[in-house]
């Protein structure tokens, strides 16, 4: 039972979810400016929590036979769990996520409910797809934070770092592509690094990452964030996308891929710290 356990919560990729969660507590407490907003915050965050558990484990069904090359340790590749069992588990996570966003309010719940058919269509159709996978994920992070800000009344306060979230993400799911052009190849799934190659993806990451250095700029030059945000972007932000760019440039191996984007991963909590700190 408890092998079975961990196999369920690798399924919906913990480290995901926690920063689904994050991202909708930041965006609730710089919208709202108070912790008297606990309780709305942590039910929305909850429940994003949740629908996102739920996607990451349905996209793990429709992946099957891409991480049987790609991923062969995941749980479903590996036969920890059977693909009927995490369809199972899917769809309690979604209807549980949806609940508590009915709970939050009907405003909430439309946006549940959208994201929710969103990121189903992602696995079973979009994911194989030239960049509307990539901008279905994005868009969805960026949600997130617009999430956060819609449970406290305050959702336009989330959009600045929802624009954030938005290109960050673009640019790890074109790195993503790259890293899984062998296991998407053979399922002839025709993501843009199937389809383009390696220089075009890295095209983009470059232009994307480039689109975010200069956005976060912005709201500083803008007078609406202070210096201890620019101070966390340019040390904690910056080095970490301009590494992966050049790095991507020179490397494109599976292995190195996925180094750097557990590190863009990583450095996405440093990105929420830059929010906080505004």
């Amino acid at each position: 039972m408890a092998v079975k356990l961990r196999a369920i919560i690798e399924l919906s990729r913990p480290s995901n979810v926690l920063i689904t969660f994050i991202s909708v507590v930041v965006a609730a407490l710089i919208a709202a400016d108070t912790l008297s907003v606990a309780a709305p915050m942590m039910l929305a965050a909850l429940s994003a929590s949740l629908i996102a558990a739920g996607a990451n484990t349905i996209n793990d069904v429709f992946d099957l036979w891409i991480d049987k090359i790609n991923k062969p340790h995941r749980p479903l590749p590996s036969g920890r769990v059977t693909p009927a069992a995490a369809q199972r588990i899917a769809l309690v996570e979604f209807g549980l996520g949806n609940l508590l966003a009915l709970w939050l309010s009907g405003d909430m719940l439309a946006v549940a409910l959208t994201f929710s058919m969103l990121l189903y269509l992602y696995s079973y159709a979009l994911k194989a797809t030239v960049l509307w996978g990539n901008f279905a994920v994005s868009l969805s992070a960026a949600a997130a934070f617009i999430y956060g800000g819609m449970a406290v009344d305050r959702p336009t306060e989330a959009l600045i770092p929802a624009g954030f979230a938005f290109f960050y993400h673009f640019g790890r799911e074109i790195l993503k592509d790259l890293q899984d052009q062998a296991g998407d190849k053979a399922q002839n799934a025709e993501t843009l690094a199937v389809r383009y190659g390696a220089k075009v993806c890295v095209r983009f990451i470059w232009l994307n990452f480039t689109i975010l250095i200069l956005l976060t700029l912005f709201p500083f030059l803008m007078g609406w964030y202070g210096w201890r945000y620019l101070a966390a972007v340019v040390i904690g932000v910056y080095p970490v996308l301009l590494y992966v760019m050049i790095s991507v440039s020179r490397r494109q191996s599976p292995a190195h891929l996925n180094v750097l984007s557990n590190l863009l991963k990583a450095d996405m909590l440093v990105g929420l710290l830059a929010i906080v700190l505004r």
